[in-house]
């Protein structure tokens, strides 16, 4: 604008000076002769001497008022065309900021009401542009918050098939970044060739679209409800699409879990049921008749019943644990005190296989617990690496602790558990071997109850096996505060 400003200027002081050159030639051609008539008009005696005197006297004075007369417009026209273009300079540059989107820029422009004006206008929109861009980044910033905490992976595709927009979780879901994804073509993102395939159908059909979808992830199954819809704008112009996947992986498993349960407590409930029944109706045919045939029969019933009476307690046991609120009665409880109870209760059946227990306490310790409940734990865990182990082996128990948690070891030599089965073996009615198990007269829930048990404790469980070699469950305890 400066140089504008400069030409405009230069521009008038040109056609300015160029029009005192010609007035000054015009008067220049014009002077000696009006000035010789001046002379024989009065009859005033004159001679080339003196006419050329007068003459260069007149032309002195002449371009000594031209000069100033050039100074003073000089002067008013650079005051002039700065009070003209400097507010419109000012202007130019607050527009050149707006148009870079700094709506913080104002105007300060002063001259010509016409100026003023455009000043005013100028100020206006750039407070309307500012509030514009305020309301703008509030509904950017809810829309971000939205989108990254919604829970679900979301992904937005434009109608070119780049990546517009995408959250956290469906980064995280993929193990991609940001970098790797953003402007870049759904199809070389790498993703499950079903979702891809997925992406492809709510382009072609450009409806929506739902599907329950599963994915493979390192050598992992997960199941995924994808929901995709195309993108409209303005004028119902197409702008891509966006997909929305919810992992119900975990409900896909809970439902599975679900059904496994009932089909596990009809098959449990049927066996027992089934014996009683049939050995009732052999003994009301008449096989009563026979004393030593009415003992047996009677007493495979009673033992039936007995195991259906251990599995209806532990299922109304495990019921009662998994309500919501379930508390025990935490009180500072000896850790070696609660083992030898569980020991002596089990000592009776360690005898039955010939098997020993190897104790290795160096010192009590001393835990927040309720005893009854930590007895109940510790049973189950010997009990059941008792069932699980040959004869003539042993039982080691250790209690050791952290710096947050005292800790009872059970190790037995039994069969052992497989890497594949061990996420399972807390699952009601799972049992790493079913023969054994089964005709050990479990019910396949003790490690159900065990687990819940150690959550509601505020503990943690850790399972190390060999197939072969054994098994060692880590029961953490939050110990006593010291003070």
């Amino acid at each position: 604008m400066k140089s504008f400003s400069n030409q405009l200027f230069l521009f008038f002081m040109i056609i300015t000076s160029s029009i005192f050159a010609v007035l000054g030639i015009i008067l220049g051609q014009l002077f000696p002769f009006f000035l010789k008539n001046y002379f024989d008009r009065n009859n005033i005696p004159y001679d080339d001497k003196t006419f050329h005197h007068v003459n260069s006297q007149y032309f002195f004075v002449l371009t000594i008022l031209m000069i100033i007369a050039l100074l003073l417009i000089s002067l008013g026209a650079y005051r002039l065309v700065r009070n003209m273009i400097e507010p419109l300079d000012n202007i130019t540059r607050t527009a050149k900021e707006l148009s870079k989107g700094n709506y913080r820029a104002r105007a300060y422009a002063m001259g010509p009401s016409i100026i003023v004006q455009l000043r005013s206008s100028i100020n206006n929109l750039a407070r309307t542009l500012q509030e514009i861009e305020k309301t703008r980044e509030v509904e950017e910033e809810r829309l971000k918050t939205l989108i990254e905490n919604m829970g679900s992976a979301l992904i937005m595709i434009g109608r070119e098939g780049n990546v517009s927009i995408v959250n956290g979780r469906f980064l995280q879901g993929f193990e991609l970044t940001l970098d790797e994804v953003r402007g870049k073509n759904f199809n070389t993102l790498g993703l499950p060739k079903n979702i891809e395939n997925f992406i492809d159908h709510v382009f072609l059909t450009e409806q929506p679209y739902r599907k329950q979808i599963e994915v493979e992830l390192h050598h992992e199954i997960l199941y995924k409800q994808v929901y995709g819809a195309p993108v409209v704008g303005e004028h119902g112009r197409w702008l891509g699409v966006v997909i929305v996947m919810h992992d119900i992986t975990e409900l896909i498993r809970l439902e599975q879990i679900r059904k496994d349960f009932v089909a596990n407590v009809s098959h449990e409930l049927r066996t027992p049921i089934t014996s009683i029944k049939g050995f009732s109706e052999t003994l009301l045919d008449g096989a009563f008749k026979d004393e030593k045939m009415l003992l047996s029969f009677l007493e495979i019933i009673y033992q039936e019943s007995n195991r259906l009476q251990m599995l209806i307690n532990d299922l109304l046991e495990l019921s009662k644990i998994e309500q919501h609120g379930y508390t025990v009665n935490i009180v500072p409880t000896s850790l070696q005190d609660v083992l030898i109870r569980a020991v002596d209760v089990t000592s009776p059946k360690l005898d039955e296989k010939n098997m020993q227990f190897s104790v290795d306490i160096v010192r009590d310790v001393v835990v927040m617990g309720d005893s009854n409940r930590l007895i109940q734990i510790f049973t189950n865990l010997i009990a059941n690496a008792i069932t699980y182990s040959p004869e003539n082996t042993t039982i080691t128990l250790r209690i050791k602790e952290n710096e947050e948690y005292g800790i009872v070891e059970v190790e037995d030599q039994g069969i052992g558990i497989d890497k594949n089965e061990l996420p399972r073996i807390f699952e009601r009615f799972y049992r790493v071997d079913k023969a054994r198990s089964r005709n050990s007269g479990g019910t396949g829930l003790g490690l159900a109850i065990v687990k819940h048990l150690v959550e509601a404790h505020h503990g943690k469980l850790d399972v190390e096996s060999e197939v072969g070699k054994g098994t060692c469950i880590k029961i953490m305890i939050p110990l006593k505060k010291r003070n």
